[in-house]
């Protein structure tokens, strides 16, 4: 199986399993929201429009993310600050 595949495959595993779903404000957290920006994550892949507009939907949740063990190593990965970056939405400091 493809490494970049079994990556996709995990980290949909670990978001489905992290269950988390919280509400902030007028967003609902879900990590779930993010899987359009997967592929970009795990590859050298620009993130979509659709991923940049789920991340900053879910910005407010980003926080809460950083502290579920489950999702730490997504979320703090070089892959979701390059996502972060090209998207225009910086991680907020928690």
């Amino acid at each position: 199986m493809n490494s970049k595949v079994a990556s996709l495959a995990i980290l949909v595993l670990v978001m489905f399993l992290a269950e988390v779903e919280l509400v902030s404000g007028a967003v609902t957290c879900n990590p779930l929201q993010l899987s359009p920006c997967a592929a970009a994550i795990i590859s050298s892949s620009n993130p979509s429009a659709t991923c940049c507009n789920k991340l900053k939907e879910q910005k407010p949740c980003l926080c809460q993310y950083m502290m579920n063990p489950n999702l730490q190593k997504f979320i703090n990965s070089p892959g979701a600050k390059k996502v972060a970056y090209f998207c225009d939405a910086p991680f907020p400091t928690c």
